[in-house]
């Protein structure tokens, strides 16, 4: 399936600065009406390594109310974790009503990390399936919204981005040796995601592909699925914001999905290599 994904798609700098004020203010509002209708949100963030996850991340929380989520990078379980079921570090993590719970990495580690890696016996990871699924299948019956993106890139791309970061001596110490190892491992990676997604695609937890080869497109694509989410379940319960919120951030823009642009392979590659010059300044937008 992730062969099959355009890679290609971008969008124009000067769109971008008119949607994303939108987006922001949109989303914004969003959060204080599931923080009013009492809907706990979980949001996971999955992905290649060098993908984005952390620009992400930064760029949807810079606007939110921090009173109103918590941010959980996940890391290798510790000893005492270890003594527990696997899935509680992720239990005592889970928000209150209301609350947004974001996850950079999350209980996916159990079948893709752990499994890739060979961390845990294979017995193991394949009964994780079934545990992540009852999982999520009980929270979403207790009201829980749950929103899973996956950061898409290609190899090549994967790899453009270490040297970039390795060449720079402020941002070398992102690119570690256990980060080459996994992309020597990009095919063995790329078949655990694929049976994640088959296995935990669900209903109450659907994964969201994103293409994450531009920076753009990608916080875009992550602020609309997010958004479209909040809004039909504050919908179904009769509990969504006043438009007039987000609508007087922007003069004479409609709200509408963004054109996307799909640009030959040269164009996106030269692109791309101006895309981390560029991240200093949309982060300041």
């Amino acid at each position: 399936m992730l062969e099959k994904i355009n890679l290609t798609k971008t969008i124009k700098k000067d769109e971008y600065k008119q949607l994303m004020p939108v987006l922001r203010d949109k989303l914004y509002a969003m959060q204080k009406a599931s923080w009013d209708a009492g809907i706990p949100v979980i949001i996971i963030f999955e992905g290649w390594d060098a993908a984005g996850k952390g620009t992400s991340i930064q760029t949807l929380t810079s606007r939110l109310d921090p009173r109103g989520f918590k941010l959980y990078p996940i890391r290798a379980a510790r000893t005492y974790e270890k003594k527990r079921p696997w899935l509680w570090r992720f239990w005592v993590k889970i928000p209150g009503k209301g609350e947004w719970a974001i996850f950079d990495r999350s209980w996916y580690g159990r079948v893709l990390v752990e499994r890739v890696e060979e961390l845990v016996p294979e017995s193991k990871w394949r009964i994780g399936y079934r545990d992540i699924v009852d999982f999520e299948r009980t929270l979403a019956d207790d009201g829980y919204l749950i929103v899973k993106f996956f950061l898409h890139v290609s190899r090549a791309e994967q790899r453009r981005r270490f040297e970039k970061l390795a060449q720079d001596p402020m941002n070398a110490w992102h690119v570690q040796p256990e980060d080459w190892e996994h992309h020597r491992k990009y095919d063995e990676w790329l078949l655990a995601y694929e049976e994640a997604f088959e296995r935990t695609d669900t209903e109450w937890g659907p994964w969201t592909i994103v293409e994450a080869t531009n920076r753009r497109f990608t916080r875009v694509k992550i602020f609309q699925a997010l958004i479209a989410a909040l809004e039909e379940r504050l919908a179904a319960m009769d509990a969504l914001p006043d438009p007039a919120l987000w609508e007087r951030s922007v003069i004479e823009v409609e709200e509408q999905e963004p054109e996307i642009t799909v640009e030959f392979e040269a164009e996106v590659e030269a692109q791309a290599a101006a895309e981390v010059e560029e991240e200093v300044e949309l982060e300041t937008e």
